[in-house]
């Protein structure tokens, strides 16, 4: 489908946008693989899912992400879905230049090769689906070859800005 360019004047402003967005509390995963023998991974927070049949998810990453052309040169990927107490694990592979699967660090390779960050609530080993340039972004779909959930607790969200954690409403 190819949608024509807006109008001059018809998209909102960069950073109006961005405010806009900062309410809007999202979940937080790492993606994982493993290229040449040596793992990558970077945080993100447009992870969804998108089909149950097949069983397909999602996440963008920027196109200039430095970390984007070993991880999408890989033949799998691990979404491990992180925990309310992993804010440190999702800005560890949020930071640029940093050695992410150094110490404190805990992994181990998966079924098929890609790193399994450890104390996570879910993982999630899928194989490259379909990608798509998105604007500024890759939109990566993956689809799911094996699910394991580990702990069932709060997830980690991300909103204005800031890593948190849920807290259900006591009516729920």
């Amino acid at each position: 489908m190819t949608v024509s360019p807006v109008p001059a004047g018809r998209a909102v402003e960069a950073g109006r946008f961005r405010r806009a967005l900062a309410v809007h509390a999202s979940g937080v995963v790492v993606i994982t693989a493993q290229n040449d023998g040596v793992p990558v991974g970077l945080t993100a927070t447009s992870f969804s899912s998108v089909s149950l049949e097949p069983p397909l998810v999602s996440f963008y990453v920027d196109r200039s992400s430095t970390t984007w052309p070993r991880l999408g040169a890989a033949d799998h990927f691990a979404v491990n879905i992180l925990a309310s107490d992993q804010a440190d694990l999702a800005a560890r592979f949020a930071r640029k230049s940093a050695d992410r699967f150094a110490e404190p660090t805990r992994w181990r390779p998966g079924p098929l090769g890609a790193p399994l960050l450890q104390d996570v609530s879910a993982h999630l080993i899928c194989l490259p689906y379909e990608r798509a340039e998105v604007g500024d972004h890759v939109l990566v779909v993956g689809l799911v070859a094996e699910a394991d959930v580990h702990r069932s607790g709060r997830p980690l969200l991300y909103h204005q800005g800031r890593f948190g954690r849920f807290l259900a409403h006591p009516d729920a």
